[in-house]
């Protein structure tokens, strides 16, 4: 029934051919031809584990390395890969899964051997396989690439690898900062059992963990402060200029201020003081007027009585002088 799925998919390709290719010339002398009577069979394979967008990318150029293409993607099963390569974190059947969402793979073929012959090519009509470059370590002991027959027999179809992405990367940061993710698991409910963590760790994670995010919170408070006090030092800047010029316009209008005052004082003092002087210029007018009226008054009275005081008598005043001879020389 897959077998019919497969023919029934390869017609449709060849006749409708909607998908938008980036075709490679057959540079190499050593490629064999593709076919032109139907859609040419790529083949690719690997492990998929931990499915990521390098291995997407891989999977893209295989697809569009013709016009029209039939894409097979081979992927070993655990047995094989464990023997060869290592442990897995994802499990056959999960890996299997991930390619046939990938929407540029037509077909998967599960337990895909490690090294490709003849007769896995024959099996499954695969006109190209498609790799990097590379070379691939046979660790079976097969050979020094695994895709040595590939390309003696001219059916190799070279693809780039994406670099800084790759399975190994992804686990490689996860042993990093493995103590994060296992308290991160362990506050989404895992057991410190599930995780293959002790009593003592899981307490001792959990202690440094809490240091470190209260490291985290007194360097961001710090970060605050240090925003703050810019801002405190930027409008203490402005408020230290607007400031002067504060200063600058009270003083100017202190001084415009004392000077209206000390003329309005001065000019008052002055009238006060003409009003005074006028005052008294009135005054000794008046009292002037009056002696002068005083110095040319006569009265007759005053005149008789003056003419009395000065009169007296000649025989008297020798008699009285006489008698005080008379004592003197006694």
């Amino acid at each position: 029934m897959r077998m019919a799925e497969t023919e029934q998919q390869e017609k449709k390709m060849m006749n409708g051919n909607d998908c938008i290719v980036s075709c490679h010339s057959n540079s190499d002398p050593s490629t064999l031809p593709p076919p032109s009577d139907r859609p040419v069979r790529v083949y690719a394979d690997g492990i998929y584990d931990l499915f990521h967008f390098g291995h997407a990318r891989s999977l893209e150029q295989a697809k569009k390395s013709f016009p029209n293409t039939y894409l097979l993607v081979g992927c070993c099963n655990d047995d094989t890969t464990h023997k060869y390569k290592g442990k897995t974190v994802m499990t056959e059947d999960e890996r299997y899964e991930s390619l046939r969402h990938c929407k540029w793979v037509d077909e998967v073929i599960p337990d895909a051997p490690w090294v490709i012959d003849q007769e896995f090519l024959d099996k499954h009509n695969i006109d190209y396989v498609a790799h990097d470059s590379l070379p691939y370590a046979d660790a079976s002991g097969a050979g020094k690439d695994v895709y040595e027959f590939v390309k003696k027999v001219g059916r190799f179809k070279e693809t780039k690898r994406t670099d800084g992405i790759s399975t190994s990367d992804i686990i490689m940061r996860i042993v990093k900062d493995y103590n994060q993710y296992v308290l991160r698991n362990l506050d989404r409910g895992y057991s410190r059992k599930e995780l293959g963590v002790s009593y003592v760790k899981e307490k001792r994670l959990r202690v440094n963990m809490r240091l470190k995010k209260l490291q985290e919170k007194v360097k961001e408070q710090q970060e605050k402060v240090g925003e703050k006090i810019q801002i405190v030092t930027m409008h203490r800047n402005e408020w230290v200029e607007n400031a002067d010029r504060w200063v600058a316009g009270f003083l100017e209008m202190f001084e415009e201020g004392c000077h209206k005052m000390g003329t309005a004082i001065r000019d008052r003092i002055q009238e006060r003081l003409r009003g005074q002087q006028s005052s008294r210029l009135l005054e000794n007018g008046k009292e002037n007027s009056e002696d002068e009226e005083e110095e040319y008054y006569y009265d007759d009275d005053d005149d008789d009585d003056y003419d009395d005081e000065e009169y007296f008598d000649d025989e008297e005043y020798y008699a009285e002088t006489y008698n005080k001879d008379a004592k003197i020389k006694n």
